[in-house]
């Protein structure tokens, strides 16, 4: 088997990489065109045998040529400008990446190998965190970004092709998860880092926005498993993942402050500049359908997932429990 993943050097590519090579797939993957591609997420996980080139999900060229040399079996789109707050300063970048991106993808396999599947990274922000309960493949999405507003663009796209071309296109709708290779502009790993600097003495405090907001949170590599399992079907779908419990960011906190023998009372300060224009108050995912059908569920805890960054991220700093 011959995968392409998109976005191969971010958290979830390189976790989808391990897994497709343990699983003796030939694994191609592309990274945004720069001067200096970094692999240190695939380095982390020590990925060694994976093929990674330069693209660009806008250039349709690009992708075409990539597509129509690789004829790949799996597609995994993961490539994307995946940051919400900085999606409210570059709107339009954002639409070009995870909208036309997608589009451009979609044709370029359509003309060259219809036969692919394709998985896209579909994102539980479509929702927008105004509903009660848990959500799933049939509650109304109510997007509150630019970033989640060209994610629903994407997801109702590959249910177009897949319709009207019966392309074999399945769409995760992923709620947040997380590992110790997060960027550390994503809340998590800022919170992770922001521990493993205190203990360390390179810092004495840690200033979020909103620490109220709930989040249903997993682990990366458990939900790489599920993408997979998603093209083994043989009829594509949608399919939720998550883990089904919430838990708010200063609860987040006061469990990665004490992994690390700390009172998080004593570090912790709020500031409201570094909240979003339009906040998600609260997500949580209700994955029956990926259990029932995919027979997946999270086998990582909340607790044991951020003692696991943390862990990691004192380590980065010389720091051991």
């Amino acid at each position: 088997m011959k995968a392409l993943i998109t976005g191969i050097t971010g958290q979830d590519g390189a976790y989808l990489a391990r897994l497709l090579i343990s699983k003796g797939y030939e694994v191609h993957g592309i990274t945004p065109m720069r001067s200096n591609i970094d692999t240190s997420n695939l380095a982390y996980l020590e990925v060694t045998n994976a093929r990674v080139f330069a693209g660009d999900l806008t250039d349709a060229g690009c992708i075409n040529a990539i597509i129509a040399r690789g004829k790949y079996d799996e597609v995994y789109n993961l490539g994307a400008q995946s940051f919400v707050a900085e999606s409210f300063n570059q709107a339009a970048h954002t639409f070009e990446v995870n909208a036309k991106g997608v589009i451009n993808l979609l044709d370029a396999i359509f003309r060259h190998s219809p036969y692919t599947r394709v998985y896209q990274a579909s994102t539980s922000e479509m929702f927008g965190g105004e509903a009660e309960g848990a959500l799933n493949e049939k509650s109304l999405f109510n997007p509150r970004s630019p970033y989640a507003v060209a994610k629903m663009a994407a997801h109702d796209m590959c249910r177009i092709y897949r319709e009207a071309q019966g392309m074999h296109i399945s769409c995760g709708i992923l709620f947040n998860h997380e590992s110790p290779i997060r960027g550390k502009q994503f809340v998590t790993r800022k919170i992770t880092d922001g521990v493993a600097r205190i203990q360390a003495g390179l810092a004495d405090k840690l200033v979020l926005g909103n620490v109220a907001a709930y989040r249903d949170w997993g682990y990366a590599e458990d939900y790489v498993d599920a993408m997979w399992r998603m093209l083994q079907q043989d009829i594509p779908d949608d399919y939720v993942i998550a883990t089904g419990t919430t838990y708010t960011v200063q609860h987040l906190c006061e469990v990665a402050f004490r992994a690390a023998g700390l009172n998080y009372v004593d570090y912790l300060e709020t500031d409201k500049s570094n909240t979003r224009p339009l906040e998600v108050n609260i997500l949580c995912g209700d994955a029956s359908k990926a259990k029932e059908k995919l027979d997946w569920s999270a086998t990582t805890s909340f607790d044991d997932l951020i003692k696991l960054m943390v862990t990691a991220d004192l380590l980065r700093y010389g720091v051991e429990l």
